[in-house]
């Protein structure tokens, strides 16, 4: 018995002195229970809403500080014509638009209903339909308070939905962005990372040292081969997308190409990055796998909007090159925008790649 509790105590010592097993094992638990708690959730809160307000009516006005009153829309501003809609939907400021006929309130009293239009931005089908049903129930709450009002039974307003980008709601429309963010991810990240460490743990990578090669060569000779294959995969899953899924590229498709090569070399940056920073192969897989594939999944916008979540986990997205890349890719490869709208987004990427290659370039020549 003396033996076994030596040994347990034997084990106990080796977990306490790694402190990053000691620290994967006390804080990962903790850091998915929060990710899964928050990022984890159907309800749409805080949607941007815009008006078109045709009929300047108090039947009019009441119904649309009933929809500002409500958690789950944040009004916006109001629109004077209605091309303006477009120009929103274009430049992200709204998830859906509101649109008042001028014979909303003569309607409602004369002919006893009348319709209003909603136009949600259907590039994400799932909290499209969300926030159509959510401001269809707000719409109906409206009619009942009304009706309990004047007593009148035959009060009907009815909607007439639009979904702009993906009238069809198809489900790949959304994913095709997503999963080339993640299949990037894996390939240039998660490879590139482990074939470095590999290179120590063979000690092959003294050979390489002590070679007339310089430190940025053998970064290179490293980068390259995942570089072209992830250049391949780009033309893989546009093809593939577009004659299979049915997805179509309706912005300019070098545009497109310019995007992902970007996102591409911030990704294999990061990968040099963790394979500054680790010594094994199996640490190199925990930390882009566990520490960032899963994050990507889930704090990127692929399943579940980044709006809806706290604070903190909307930082923490920020960070996420994934989740740039991926907002970038909707707008041009779904909604057909040019370099204009998403040079943002082009610019922080660039900012990250620049930034972790410099790291990782340092890093590396410190350990010649």
């Amino acid at each position: 018995m003396n033996q076994l509790i030596s040994f347990i105590k034997k084990e106990f010592y080796h977990i306490t002195r790694d402190i990053r097993t000691l620290f994967m094992l006390l804080m990962m638990p903790i850091a998915q229970l929060m990710i899964f708690g928050f990022a984890i959730t159907t309800e749409i809160n805080n949607t941007s809403v815009v008006v078109l307000d045709n009929s300047k009516t108090i039947e009019s006005a009441q119904l649309i500080a009933q929809v500002n009153a409500s958690k789950y829309f944040n009004l916006k501003g109001y629109l004077t014509k209605q091309e303006e809609i477009q120009n929103f939907f274009r430049l992200g400021k709204t998830k859906l638009a509101i649109v008042i006929p001028q014979e909303f309130g003569r309607d409602i009293y004369h002919s006893g209903k009348t319709e209003i239009q909603l136009i949600a931005d259907a590039s994400d089908p799932n909290e499209a339909t969300t926030i159509v049903n959510y401001i269809q129930q707000i719409i109906a709450q409206y009619q009942q308070q009304s009706i309990n009002q004047d007593g009148n039974s035959s009060y009907v307003i009815k909607s007439q939905v639009k979904m702009l980008y993906n009238p069809q709601l198809k489900s790949s429309y959304n994913f095709v962005p997503g999963i080339m963010g993640l299949v990037f991810m894996l390939i240039c990240t998660m490879m590139t990372s482990v074939s470095i460490v590999k290179e120590k743990e063979e000690g092959t990578m003294e050979i390489l040292l002590v070679s007339p090669l310089k430190p940025i060569s053998i970064i290179l000779a490293k980068v390259v081969p995942y570089f072209l294959i992830s250049i391949i995969d780009v033309f893989s899953i546009l093809i593939l997308s577009v004659y299979v899924l049915e997805v179509p590229i309706a912005g300019n498709l070098f545009l497109l190409f310019f995007l992902c090569t970007i996102f591409i070399l911030s990704t294999l940056s990061l990968g040099l990055l963790i394979s500054s920073v680790t010594q094994t192969q199996q640490a190199a897989m925990i930390i882009s796998s566990m520490g960032l594939l899963l994050p990507t999944l889930l704090l990127s916008g692929l399943i579940f909007p980044v709006e809806n979540m706290p604070i903190i986990l909307r930082i923490i997205s920020n960070i996420l090159p994934a989740y740039w890349f991926i907002s970038a890719v909707k707008d041009v490869m779904i909604k057909g925008l040019g370099f204009f709208s998403i040079w943002k987004e082009c610019l922080i990427l660039v900012g990250m790649t620049i930034f972790l290659l410099t790291i990782s370039v340092r890093m590396f020549k410190n350990r010649l």
